[in-house]
């Protein structure tokens, strides 16, 4: 018995991937023509020739009664760094007449599709979610959303539509290199295996990036939870606050194992504070026996004496700029530029002072 029509009718998917474009772009490229490129007007409509595409009138018609919510999706509500976000994100929002849905994953890939499909089963008018490595399934549910989709956090080469976000193996190579430039040579890397996403993996890579080009790289030189505990036992699991009790034994693992260590670059900024809490305890000197640097720049290593050495990253003006980027898909605005990278840099100071370029600092005094 032969298939019925039902059966092989081709998907606006089918279009997209015949186009080398997203669902979302191709759905635009066909419901909207003048907001796309003329090339890719004319890529997407040859595909819909070709495949015989004709689109479901009554899901158009759906798609059209868009609710004015903002669905956006974090993994963790008790990292600061996703607070920053979500200031850019409310800030953003509050002129509008949009409101913000959240949703809270913490780092679990099965929630993260329960509530991608409980969100769009509202209608919102736009999606923002953290990371860019979406299992297949909430790949897939989000590239047939019928609405705008930003990705944030990160950045790939292959966004579902937009992205905004940073580099994190160029972040991890930038700090890296700082430490190489001030004379540092057996630097270490701490992280927590719980935390291990594809961010953290892509610092990671920086790390050995410019370790190997620089002819430093030691593997026995990188410290994962597998070497500590805050209490010696290896209970930490995703969702937990990280907090400075996580790498004093880290600290004190890496200096057994490699007694030359003169510098560690941190997964994160409480990993950092650990760090320079056991490197005083045990009498080390930083920044000249021992460099500290932390990642993302956060309000807590502020007062940290020495002051503490951390990579800025761009967190406020991500979530902003996601609102952004949604606001201008939702008005029609031609998709240009779907990759958005907003860098990071160095905040550079005395806990990676080796050359003793920085001045003397004195104790805050409270």
């Amino acid at each position: 018995m032969s298939s019925t029509r039902a059966d092989k009718r081709p998907t606006l998917t089918d279009v997209a991937r015949m186009a080398h474009c997203s669902p979302i772009t191709a759905s635009r490229a066909i419901n909207t023509p003048g907001v796309v490129s003329a090339d890719l007007r004319e890529r997407v409509m040859a595909a819909v020739e070709r495949l015989g595409y004709r689109p479901n009138l009554n899901a158009r018609a759906l798609a059209s009664t868009r609710t004015h919510v903002v669905g956006v999706i974090v993994p963790s509500l008790a990292q600061h760094i996703f607070s920053d976000v979500l200031r850019g994100v409310y800030d953003a929002v509050q002129p509008t007449s949009l409101r913000v849905h959240l949703g809270n994953t913490h780092y679990d890939p099965a929630e993260e599709e329960r509530l991608i499909g409980e969100f769009l089963r509202h209608k919102p008018a736009a999606m923002i979610v953290s990371g860019v490595d979406q299992s297949p399934l909430a790949r897939s549910m989000l590239a047939d959303a019928g609405c705008p989709v930003v990705q944030i956090m990160d950045l790939t080469p292959d966004p579902i539509d937009r992205v905004v976000g940073f580099s994190h193996v160029e972040a991890g190579y930038k700090m890296t290199r700082h430490l190489i430039d001030q004379g540092y040579r057996r630097i270490g890397y701490m992280f927590l295996v719980g935390w291990m996403n594809t961010r953290s993996a892509g610092r990671l890579q920086g790390w050995q990036q410019a370790l190997e080009e620089a002819g430093l790289f030691d593997p026995s030189l990188l410290v994962t939870q597998a070497d500590l505990g805050q209490d010696g036992e290896q209970r930490h699991h995703r969702g937990e606050v990280v907090t400075p009790l996580h790498a004093r034994a880290a600290l004190r693992k890496l200096l057994d194992l490699s007694p030359k260590v003169d510098a560690v670059f941190c997964n994160n900024d409480p990993l950092a504070l650990g760090v320079l809490f056991e490197a005083i305890a045990q009498g080390l000197r930083v920044p000249e026996s021992l460099g500290i640097a932390g990642f993302n720049d956060s309000y807590m290593i502020m007062g940290a004496h020495p002051s503490l050495t951390s990579l800025r990253t761009p967190r406020y003006e991500i979530g902003l700029r996601a609102v952004e980027e949604a606001l201008a898909a939702m008005q029609g605005q031609p998709n240009s530029e779907p990759i958005v990278d907003l860098g990071t840099e160095v905040s550079f100071r005395k806990s990676t002072d080796r050359l003793g370029r920085l001045p003397v600092e004195e104790p805050a005094l409270g």
